[in-house]
């Protein structure tokens, strides 16, 4: 038997060999070869919701061919995730922002909260914003983010996500600053891989508060992206980051339109961005544009850059490998593939349960039918307004014309306010689903008073300056009984050529009383003038006035009310 002491002295040798072993761990020589680190990363943009395969086919390219399929639908996103994720240990997904707004009914009607929790289930990480995560305001984003049931628009929180917990994933906002000069939400972040460490930086464009309604991002800057991206990625470096990923709410566009192999034609708001980005930031996973591509650029040192947009809805993720070699602080290769979204890749369990959950809750509302519409909707080749926005206008009008309303005498309809086409039954039957899809947003109307001279500069303002004369991109649709008409080559301040109001000239020195919704007038779009008029009146909320106007029937109207100089006057 063992003595005490021969026990004892065992037991230190043994302790002291193991302690030597502890003390020879990989890596600890530091002259010892660092091994690369591949990484993973999966990547989304513009989802808007989109629970549910979108309607439709889309054409795109793979493997050098043009492919047609149906794609989407987010139970099939997170399946093919999952599969993408295989054989992946250091993996992370991220996306470029409008994951939410301008949703369908199945999210939209709830606020998004779906969407928020479909993504989280996905294993989604980080995502920049983009400007519809601004659609209901700062205080509805952060609810988002951060959870609870706090009201803060029209629609009831929490109807079916009791005690909402808010995103499992963090929302990025480096560019959106406040009066206190701090930023609404993390303007970066840092993940570990093994041992390589990625910084990540998430903004949305720098037009965000243009296009969005003021109301929702009062009290915000929207800096510059790549003066923004740039001081952050200094930053980021000398945190420790061997690289830096840009998650940016902007874009480009190639011709075709989607994710052909050789990127031809690729132009955009983008472009100029990525010329001053500093060349520490080497993949831009960029958005907002809905176009799918992979493009390798050039950063200013002669780098390459790879730029990728993985289209929108949700119908292809973009799969980016990258190999880092940590201690040079190099990429030492990186690629990357535009995967289609497909029917094969099945559904993911815990995302398909919470789709149905929502489609079932959804379908009675979206079903009801609200009215019906006689007449041709399909738009006219070349017109500038189309059915479904002169039904709109229409509609406005209609709502806000009588006396205690305001006593509207015209509205105006931006072209990016209607949302989505529809086709009624065969008896014209229209459902309320329908005319949510149209109108998504639900802004409130307002009837402003502008003088006839302001009204032509309002007009004026459709257009790009300088001698080009190009519309640009929003259109203003006017209601029945006004017209006006355009010549793109004249200068600047004289394009309108002719407004009239029920066959009447307008008068420059007379007020007109016109409904807008709340968008515009606040100046979105750079819609600039509407902010200039007197309020006179709140209209309600856009939805309500097109389901009151067609609930007893209505026809269509036919006639162009935007004239280019040289085509018929509308009968």
């Amino acid at each position: 038997m063992l003595s005490i002491r021969k026990l004892f002295n065992q037991l230190h040798i043994a302790l002291a060999a193991l302690a030597l072993t502890g003390c020879a761990t990989v890596g600890s020589d530091p002259l010892a070869p660092t091994r690369p680190v591949d990484l993973q990363i999966l990547a989304i943009n513009d989802f808007h919701g989109n629970l549910e395969v979108p309607s439709g086919t889309t054409t795109y390219f793979a493997k050098g061919k043009a492919q047609t399929a149906q794609l989407g639908g987010a139970g099939r996103l997170a399946a093919t995730l999952d599969q993408l994720r295989q054989g992946a240990p250091n993996s992370i997904t991220v996306a470029a922002g409008d994951l939410i707004g301008a949703s369908p009914l199945i999210s939209a009607h709830f606020l998004d909260e779906p969407t928020i929790v479909a993504l989280g289930e996905m294993g989604l990480s980080l995502t920049a914003v983009g400007n519809h995560e601004f659609d209901n305001g700062t205080a509805e984003l952060l609810r988002l983010q951060q959870g609870g049931c706090e009201v803060h628009t029209a629609r009831t929180p929490c109807q079916l996500e009791e005690g909402f917990k808010g995103a499992d994933f963090t929302f990025l906002a480096a560019n959106v600053i406040g009066k206190d000069g701090t930023t609404l939400l993390p303007g970066t972040a840092i993940r570990q891989f093994g041992e390589a460490r990625v910084g990540f930086i998430g903004m949305t464009l720098k037009e965000t508060a243009t296009i969005t309604s003021p109301a929702g991002t009062a009290g915000y800057r929207f800096a510059d992206e790549a003066d923004t991206a740039n001081a952050l990625a200094d930053e980021l470096k000398a945190k420790g980051a061997d690289t830096v990923v840009l998650l940016l709410h902007q874009g480009g566009r190639v011709a075709p339109y989607l994710n052909q192999d050789a990127c031809p034609g690729l132009e955009g708001d983008i472009m100029p961005i990525l010329e001053r980005l500093t060349p520490a930031i080497k993949l831009v996973v960029s958005g907002h544009t809905h176009s799918a591509y992979i493009c390798e650029t050039s950063a200013s040192d002669g780098s390459m850059r790879l730029l990728t947009s993985a289209g929108r809805y949700g119908i292809f993720v973009t799969a980016i490998e990258m190999s880092i070699d940590p201690k040079s602080d190099r990429i030492l290769s990186m690629k990357a593939v535009n995967q289609p979204v497909v029917e094969a890749a099945g559904e993911h369990a815990k995302v398909a349960e919470l789709i149905a959950r929502y489609s079932d809750a959804s379908a009675q509302v979206a079903a009801r039918p609200v009215g019906w519409i006689a007449g041709p909707l399909k738009p006219v080749e070349g017109a500038l307004d189309t059915p479904l926005a002169r039904l709109v206008a229409d509609a406005q009008l209609a709502a806000t014309q009588g006396a205690e309303h305001g006593g509207a005498q015209i509205a105006f309809i931006n072209s990016g306010g209607v949302r989505a086409a529809f086709r009624p039954a065969e008896d014209g039957t229209v459902t309320y689903g329908q005319i949510f899809a149209l109108q998504p947003f639900g802004n409130s109307l307002q009837v402003l008073e502008l003088t006839g001279a302001q009204l032509h500069a309002l007009l004026e303002q459709q257009f790009a300056e300088g001698e080009t004369g190009e519309l640009q991109q929003s259109v203003l649709i006017p209601s029945q009984g006004f017209t006006y008409s355009f010549d793109a080559s004249a200068p600047s301040g004289k394009r309108i050529t002719e407004m009239r109001l029920n066959g009447k000239p307008i008068e420059r020195e007379n007020n007109y009383r016109i409904t807008t919704n709340n968008f515009l007038a606040s100046g979105g779009d750079g819609f600039s003038v509407f902010s200039q008029a007197r309020f006179v009146a709140d209209g309600g909320i856009d939805l309500d006035a097109l389901e009151t106007f067609i609930a007893e029937g209505v026809t269509v109207s036919q006639s162009s009310r935007i004239i280019r100089v040289g085509d018929r006057r509308p009968d």
